[in-house]
């Protein structure tokens, strides 16, 4: 039997940073959705579920809960959030407060065209100096990315129906500016974890260039990961 790739020295692996159980309004249980990412043969799955301006701390401790499960394992679940459609002038304070509660990663709503988001989302939550990436941010302002990659906040390209509409310019914005992207699912269930080569495709046709893929599919992902553990 061929060894897995997770099993090859060498063969890069997926990390995605943002997925949802159901604590809030995902499908499958934050165990359930590691135990795949593994079978994927992800590296490492980030669970951020929803929170506004709510106390995060129980649902913090729900999902380190069950990330003990992979104490000592190759495979990392991180524990974070999605600051959700928190007004733009409470976005800083929200995140410093998951931050205190133990949310190894922050992630903000962006300004998709598919909801309606508090218009300066975009911009206070890469403002902020509290938030490590800004997902499906949607009609990006040029002023944003370029201030993204002042503040060193990674922009998504997103795998999730309807939030992918704009995947095309933020791309642009960000190759303009010199910002930092990765791919993440949004996944709300198992079926919609995103393997590496699916990735690779989504990235491809929002128009990441073929000699950029590295960055985005694998250095900017281990770079981050390597932050949210202290490294």
């Amino acid at each position: 039997m061929p060894a897995r790739s997770s099993e090859r020295p060498n063969v890069p692996r997926r990390i995605d940073f943002h997925s949802h159980s159901f604590l809030t309004d995902g499908q499958t249980s934050p165990t359930e959705m590691w135990n795949e990412a593994e079978a994927l043969e992800h590296r490492a799955l980030a669970l951020t579920d929803h929170v506004s301006l709510e106390d995060p701390r129980p649902l913090l401790e729900r999902l380190r809960q069950e990330a003990r499960a992979w104490d000592g394992e190759r495979f990392v679940p991180v524990v974070g959030v999605e600051l959700t459609k928190v007004p733009p002038r409470r976005i800083a304070d929200a995140a410093r407060a998951a931050r205190a509660a133990g949310a190894e990663i922050v992630i903000v709503h962006g300004e998709t065209i598919v909801e309606h988001v508090p218009a300066g989302t975009n911009h206070a939550a890469i403002d902020s100096g509290q938030v490590d990436i800004l997902a499906h941010p949607g009609l990006l302002d040029p002023r944003d990315a370029e201030l993204a990659r002042a503040n060193s906040v990674v922009l998504e390209i997103s795998g999730r129906r309807g939030h992918a509409l704009c995947n095309g310019r933020v791309v642009r914005l960000a190759l303009e500016a010199g910002a930092e992207l990765v791919v993440d699912s949004d996944a709300h269930a198992v079926s919609e974890l995103i393997p590496l080569e699916t990735a690779r495709r989504i990235a491809l046709g929002a128009g990441v260039p073929e000699e950029r893929l590295d960055a985005v599919l694998e250095r900017t992902p281990a770079r981050v990961l390597e932050k949210l553990r202290g490294g």
